[in-house]
């Protein structure tokens, strides 16, 4: 074996550690520049990018797996993450074209490639997360890991990109009765700020004025101080999340973008 060999075979280890046809996926999203991004990695040995994800240990819870393989594969360590669905289609879109890549680099090593080649179902985990708050470490298989854009998200590997669409589906639900952006947003931001955050979840233009309405109705924003930044122009207010109130909105909901 040559060193791209090594290196793919390695932490796969066959079916003496790693339980059988089930694998996870995770869909991590953050807020930047006013933009929904999603965390990827870029693989070493071919060009291809996908999900953070991996196999869960035969003795290994399933929740736990992912909060594993999520720090394992790009450094974020996450004491929750949230199961979203499950991806079981029997022809789960481009499998074959991955496995051909992959097999051209282990070889003919017949257990290896049985292990990859069998059917997988894979459950899918999202957790919305602060980029900045993120030390990002790719693991031994990737070249990198990165923040990409919603809008600059390729082809990825199997269905990956369903699975992404899958995750912010749900959001879009989550949207109609919870408060959003308490993990995705700076300690302090700008109604505005906010108001981009809902936008690009939902992928269309909101009202500046209902939204203002709407978002201090329930009630969860502090508004801070203005600084005198002696500019001629009035800065915007700064907000924070009244995070006592903002749990208890969280545990009753409350439907307020429609």
């Amino acid at each position: 074996m040559n060193q791209k060999e090594v290196t793919i075979a390695k932490p796969v280890m066959l079916d003496k550690n790693f339980f059988s046809g089930h694998s996870v996926d995770c869909v991590i999203l953050g807020f930047e520049q006013g933009e929904i991004k999603v965390l990827l990695l870029k693989w070493k040995a071919f060009e291809k990018w996908s999900l953070p994800g991996g196999f869960i240990g035969n003795d290994e819870d399933l929740d736990k797996a992912a909060i594993r393989i999520l720090q394992e594969r790009t450094g974020i360590s996450l004491p929750f993450l949230e199961q979203f669905h499950s991806f079981g289609d029997v022809n789960r879109k481009g499998k074959e074209s991955f496995l051909s890549e992959i097999k051209s680099l282990i070889g003919h090593d017949s257990n290896l490639i049985n292990w990859i080649s069998q059917r997988f179902i894979s459950t899918g985990y999202l957790s919305l997360v602060n980029i900045k708050k993120c030390n990002l470490v790719p693991d031994e298989l990737s070249e990198r890991c990165e923040w990409v854009s919603l809008n600059n998200v390729s082809n990825l590997i199997y269905d990956h990109n369903e699975m992404i669409k899958m995750a912010l589906q749900k959001i879009k639900m989550q949207l109609n009765y919870l408060p959003i952006g308490i993990t995705l947003l700076d300690s302090k931001f700008t109604m505005k700020e906010l108001q981009l955050l809902y936008q690009s979840i939902l992928g269309k233009e909101i009202d500046r004025g209902n939204f203002q309405k709407k978002m201090l109705k329930l009630d969860i924003l502090i508004r801070l101080e203005k600084q005198n930044l002696g500019g001629a122009h009035k800065a915007p207010y700064l907000y924070k999340f009244d995070k006592l109130k903002y749990k208890k909105l969280l545990k009753k909901g409350f439907g307020y973008i429609n």
